[in-house]
């Protein structure tokens, strides 16, 4: 198939461009929130119905798109769904830029939720499927390292610019519109997945892979063992972590200031000190992830997220408690959470459905917290400790599923046969998938 051959040098390239996809994915709901929640609230007579169902229509609109973008990546290939989603994206942004009113709002946000979603599954699976043998976790964490940096500029660019209102919320906007005009147009110099071009002319030819297993084509073997053990071990354990992370990222500053009586510069001043930790954090993490020490380094972040909720479930809500879940479960999020699934879920599925599974982990994650957020507000302060309880249970159980269920799942056939390797460690296993 032309254009899929790689070149030495791009699998950097590669993780950069297709990686950019978390950066637009952070940048894009940290913006959102602040222009829409703030900047153009007043102008345009938002009022907090509107405003809600606005941030949540992205939500859902991101699951919708990680549904259908990652199927129609497995079945027409990386490069062409990328291209398509950043446009969609561009096109969206765009109209939040010149919004004068609900309507664009509406559709500004399921444009850019839709892109994005349909985005990420496919960008992280031409990730993993252009990088080098022995790196392909450190390329799929570096996504990790894009994805805080989405944050940190659109916070910097925030706090740097006097200009408030209508034009504040349109300088945010049109950074997301820049960036994403430029990573389109250097993303068309990108090749097609070689590997993904290689499974999927095997699985025209109905033959076997070298290996000896079937490259799994069909969706309906996603849902057949081995892989719809995959599939329930990364789908749960995603959720179970996310609901805390979701909740502390959407909610942090009303919790901060509904319960511990903080304010929210002050808020917001500790989230930036944290975010150099978590930078620190994800490039050590990029230099373990493809070695067997990988798991013990998931352990320690496991725990670091286990304590960090276990503090106010028993202590209670306040400054102190609500700092400590932000500086451990941000150092422990470095090592676990969202930053060891990307790798799972590259290793644990074959090439044809890996992008779909992503994409159905991805989506279930997103709409469980979407539903989780209508009423976290009420929860909070109606049943406090409850709900600290519950965030601490999951993320025990999410604990437990990534050091018990994970590392006795096989990996995934691969066009080059290797020894297969369990996933959480990256060590050789005597067993087939």
């Amino acid at each position: 198939m032309p254009g899929t051959k790689n070149t030495a040098g791009s699998p950097w390239k590669t993780a950069i461009l297709a990686g950019m996809a978390s950066y637009l994915d952070a940048a894009a709901l940290v913006t959102s929130g602040i222009a829409i929640g703030v900047y153009y609230a007043g102008p345009l007579q938002l009022g907090a119905g509107v405003i809600g169902s606005l941030l949540g229509l992205q939500t859902l609109a991101f699951a919708v798109g990680a549904l259908f973008g990652g199927r129609l990546g497995d079945r027409f290939g990386r490069k062409r769904v990328f291209t398509l989603s950043l446009v969609l994206y561009a096109v969206g942004v765009l109209l939040l830029l010149v919004a004068t009113g609900p309507a664009l709002l509406y559709a500004g946000v399921l444009a850019t939720g839709l892109a994005i979603g349909a985005d990420l599954p496919v960008s992280l699976a031409l990730v993993n499927e252009t990088a080098p043998a022995g790196r392909k976790g450190t390329m799929v964490v570096f996504s990790g390292v894009l994805w805080l940096a989405g944050i940190v500029a659109v916070l910097v660019l925030s706090s740097f610019t006097a200009v408030q209102g209508m034009p504040g919320g349109r300088i945010l906007f049109a950074h997301l519109l820049v960036v994403a005009v430029v990573v389109l147009l250097l993303r068309l110099s990108l090749s097609e997945s070689a590997e993904w071009a290689a499974a999927r002319r095997e699985a025209a030819m109905q033959t076997k892979a070298r290996s000896g297993a079937i490259e799994f084509s069909r969706i309906r073997d996603l849902f057949r063992a081995p892989t719809v053990y995959a599939l329930l071990a990364t789908g749960l354990y995603y959720t179970t972590w996310n609901l805390g992370a979701n909740t502390l990222g959407q909610f942090g500053t009303f919790l901060w200031t509904a319960l511990a009586k903080g304010e929210v510069a002050q808020f917001s001043q500790l989230t930036l000190v944290g975010l150099p930790v978590g930078f620190a954090a994800g490039l050590l993490f990029m230099r373990v992830v493809d070695k067997p020490s990988r798991h013990a380094w998931f352990a320690a972040g496991s725990g670091l997220i286990v304590l960090a909720w276990a503090l106010p479930a028993v202590l209670g809500p306040s400054k102190f408690t609500l700092v400590a879940v932000m500086l451990f479960s941000g150092l422990g999020n470095s090592f676990a959470g969202e930053a060891v699934f990307k790798v799972w879920s590259q290793e644990l599925f074959p090439t044809l459905l890996r992008a779909t599974a992503q994409g159905i982990t991805m989506a279930f994650t997103r709409a469980v917290a979407g539903l989780a957020a209508l009423g976290t507000p009420a929860f909070a302060l109606g049943h406090t400790r409850l709900m600290f309880g519950t965030l601490f249970g999951l993320a025990l159980a999410a604990a437990a599923i990534g050091l018990i269920w994970v590392p006795r799942l096989p990996t995934a056939p691969h066009p080059e046969p290797t020894a297969p390797k369990t996933a959480a460690t990256g060590t050789p296993r005597e067993t087939t998938v």
